[in-house]
């Protein structure tokens, strides 16, 4: 199912569907620059300490990016 948007609130992202169903939350992280930093019609990406996770529409960790 592809991702239609992201939106973080309550220190998490909710992953969206077209429909508008939400078909995963993850946490967002509690960091001054933590948080939802994109997201395309596969992936989701966000920021939590010195990493970027990206998700995939389920919800599961499909990479992650080391940061400085």
């Amino acid at each position: 199912m592809a991702i239609a948007s992201a939106v973080e609130k309550n220190g998490n992202v909710y992953i969206y569907n077209e429909k508008g169903g939400v078909i995963a939350a993850v946490h967002a992280g509690t960091g001054p620059n933590d948080g939802l930093k994109g997201y395309t019609s596969s992936t989701v990406s966000i920021r939590r300490g010195f990493y970027v996770y990206i998700y995939n529409d389920k919800g599961g960790i499909v990479n992650t990016i080391a940061t400085s």
